[in-house]
């Protein structure tokens, strides 16, 4: 397997998925600022030079949340992912799509609003409504967290490392605070060995 790479990129959670598995893999870095992923061969991987990319054989997959989950699937034994037709499968399911459409995208406008737009470009009340709705979403998560340890069942699974990852860029932005069962499930899986290996350079 191949996995195309960019660090503190969306790319991060299919290499920590790897690193979770323990399987071997090709890791290709591209640099943006030389235009490596515009360049016709890994256009030919993901037409719109975005990373993660992920090639098993004939297989090309694009977007993190799905090489994930391929992933989980692919390699069942390693059991990060609860059995199809279970209720912790559709906890499962549910939380990671939460993670990447409920609780991501406030946290995206947050950093447009707050770093990467110029000044003359940031808008206040989106950034009031990014926050707004970031606090009703963690209000959420928070009350799901208490007294467990994983969001989808009793054991590790690819939802933890998929929400895990979106609340720990959160926490490392400085957008959520205030909630201590988040921080404490964001600590318990960054002191992961696979979170770690995957975060070292």
């Amino acid at each position: 397997m191949k996995l195309y790479y960019v660090p503190r990129t969306r790319a991060g959670r299919a290499r920590w998925m790897l690193e979770e598995l323990g399987v071997p893999y090709q890791l290709v870095r591209l640099d943006p600022s030389k235009k490596e992923n515009r360049q016709p061969d890994y256009l030919a991987v993901h037409p719109l030079g975005h990373v993660p990319a992920l090639t098993d054989g004939d297989t090309h997959l694009i977007e993190s949340a799905a090489i994930v989950m391929y992933l989980a699937d692919k390699f069942a034994d390693k059991k990060l992912a609860p059995a199809p037709g279970t209720a912790e499968r559709g906890q499962y399911y549910q939380w990671i799509s939460f993670a990447m459409t409920t609780v991501e995208p406030p946290l995206v406008d947050i950093m447009m609003h707050t770093r990467f737009l110029p000044e003359d470009q940031r808008n206040p009340k989106a950034l009031e409504k990014a926050r707004e709705r970031l606090k009703e979403v963690c209000t959420m998560i928070e009350k799901r967290l208490e007294g467990r340890q994983f969001v989808a069942g009793n054991q590790f699974t690819a939802a933890d490392l998929v929400l895990g990852g979106v609340l720990g860029w959160g926490a490392m932005m400085g957008a959520i605070t205030g909630y201590p069962n988040i921080e404490r499930y964001v600590k318990s899986i960054q002191d992961r060995p696979a979170y770690k290996k995957a975060n070292a350079d």
